[in-house]
């Protein structure tokens, strides 16, 4: 992950300035916005790969992951928008707890 968090600020500044028009505010949320059109775009790609959508797309494990990711990289960017300077200590901490509270959990089990 060292590497996807360092290298987030130069998409982050692309972006930014592709949206230097808007109010900080707005260009937030529009970002917290495209992670969920990316998970949406995952999800609609999985009922292709199962045969449940009436457009008759055929999709791929590959197109799934490809979203999947497109949505982590939209969920990074996010968190840049919303504090340059602290979101890698706390996407750190976040991650931290998460994953302490999962083996907790199965601990516990």
């Amino acid at each position: 992950m060292d590497t996807l968090c360092d290298n987030i600020e130069k998409p982050s500044a692309v972006c930014r300035a592709a949206g230097a028009h808007l109010p900080d505010e707005v260009l937030r949320a529009l970002q917290v916005g495209k992670v969920t059109k990316e998970a949406g775009e995952a999800m609609h790609a999985l009922h292709g790969l199962k045969g449940l959508t009436t457009c008759g797309d055929d999709h791929t494990w590959s197109e799934v992951q490809n979203n999947l990711v497109g949505a982590v990289i939209a969920a990074l960017l996010a968190m840049h928008y919303i504090d340059p300077t602290g979101a890698r200590a706390t996407f750190d901490e976040i991650l931290h707890r998460r994953t302490r509270r999962g083996r907790e959990a199965a601990a516990a089990a």
